[in-house]
C-alpha cells in the first residue's frame, strides 16, 4: 500500500496546519481545568509564555534546520538499500525512529550539553498540553539529531524519516497533560501516555532519569528505565533547582551560560574543564554538587 499522499505537505505547511490544533487542544484542557475542575493547574501567565515559545521555536530552529537536513540528504548518497514508501515501509521506519529519540532523549538527560538544550522543556513546575510546546531555540545544535543518518543509510528516504520525526513529535506534546489517568491497560503497556510522561517530568528522586520514550515506552521496559506512576507519591515537576524565572531567553540559555562559565575557571585543568561539557549534569570537579545518580542513591532510589 502506497503512502506518497503523505509526504505531499512541506514542514512549513504542517506547521501552519497543525500548531493551531495543538494551540486549541491546549485551550480546551485550560477550560476543563477551570469550568469542569479536572485535574491540572492553570497558570495564565506561564501558559502564554509556553505557547510564545514553543511558537517561536519553530522558526528559530528552522533557521538552523539545514544543519540536520544537509546531513540526512547527503547520507542519502550511501544508501545500501531503498525501502519504497509503503504502509509497511513507513511502520518500521517510525519504529526504528522512536528508538533514536529514545537515545537522543537519555543521552539529553545524562550529558550536560544535550541537557543544555533539555534542560528548558523541564523548567516548568506544573504539568499540561501547554508544557509540550516549551521548547528550546537550539536544537541542531547538541548533535544528537545525526542519530537519524543511519535510518537513512539502511534505506528509509530523509523525507520519511522526518516525517516520523514530526508524528512523533506532536504525539508526545499530547501526553503532557494531568487530565487524563490513565488509558486502557493494552496501551499503557505498549505506549507512553500521559501517565508515563508525568513520571518522567518528576523531581523526585524516585522518577529521575525514567521514562524516555517517544511514542513505545517499550524502549524504557527494554533498557530498563521505566517507572510507574506511584499514585501515593505523585510527581513533583520542574528542575531539581528550579529556575524561578518567567524571562525566555534565560529559560532557553540558562544551563548554556552555567558551562561556559565552569569551563572557563582558572583552577581547573583542561581534562575537568571537558567533564564540564560531557559529564552528566551535576558533576563538579570538587564533588560539591550532586547528580541524579548521587540523589537517587541518597534517598535510596534505583
Amino acid at each position: 500500500m502506497s503512502v506518497d499522499f503523505l509526504f505531499q505537505y512541506s514542514a512549513l505547511e504542517l506547521f501552519w496546519l497543525l500548531v493551531p490544533i495543538l494551540i486549541g487542544i491546549a485551550v480546551v484542557e485550560t477550560l476543563a481545568i477551570y469550568f469542569f475542575k479536572l485535574k491540572g493547574k492553570n497558570d495564565f501567565k506561564e501558559w502564554i509564555l509556553n505557547i510564545t515559545m514553543g511558537t517561536l521555536s519553530y522558526p528559530i530552529n528552522g533557521i538552523f534546520a539545514f544543519i540536520t537536513l544537509g546531513a540526512l540528504f547527503w547520507a542519502k548518497e550511501f544508501q545500501i538499500y531503498t525501502f519504497p514508501f509503503t504502509l509497511s515501509a513507513l511502520v518500521l521506519c517510525f519504529i526504528l525512529d522512536d528508538l533514536t529519540f529514545y537515545l537522543h532523549h537519555r543521552i539529553c538527560h545524562r550529558w550536560r550539553w544535550g541537557w543544555g538544550l533539555h534542560r528548558t522543556h523541564h523548567s516548568s513546575e506544573r504539568m499540561g498540553i501547554d508544557v509540550g510546546a516549551r521548547q528550546p531555540f537550539t536544537k541542531h545544535f547538541t548533535g544528537t539529531r545525526m542519530l537519524k543518518l543511519p535510518l537513512v543509510i539502511i534505506g528509509f528516504d530523509p523525507v520519511m524519516v522526518l516525517f516520523c520525526v514530526f508524528i512523533n513529535g506532536y504525539y508526545q506534546y499530547l501526553c503532557h497533560t494531568q487530565t487524563i489517568h490513565k488509558l486502557p491497560r493494552w496501551y499503557e503497556y505498549l505506549f507512553n501516555t500521559p501517565s508515563h510522561h508525568r513520571v518522567h517530568h518528576g523531581k523526585n528522586p524516585k522518577f529521575l532519569d525514567k521514562n524516555y520514550a517517544g511514542t513505545l515506552i517499550i524502549w524504557d521496559k527494554l533498557f530498563n528505565t521505566f517507572a510507574e506512576e506511584d499514585k501515593n507519591q505523585f510527581p513533583d515537576y520542574g528542575l531539581v533547582k528550579d529556575l524561578e524565572t518567567f524571562n525566555p531567553i534565560k529559560i532557553a540559555f540558562h544551563e548554556y551560560w552555567n558551562i561556559l562559565k565552569d569551563m572557563l575557571r582558572t583552577d581547573i585543568s583542561i581534562k575537568q574543564k571537558f567533564f564540564y561539557l560531557f559529564a552528566p549534569p551535576g558533576w563538579s570537579h570538587d564533588g560539591s554538587r550532586k547528580m541524579s545518580t548521587d540523589i537517587k542513591k541518597e534517598f535510596g532510589s534505583s
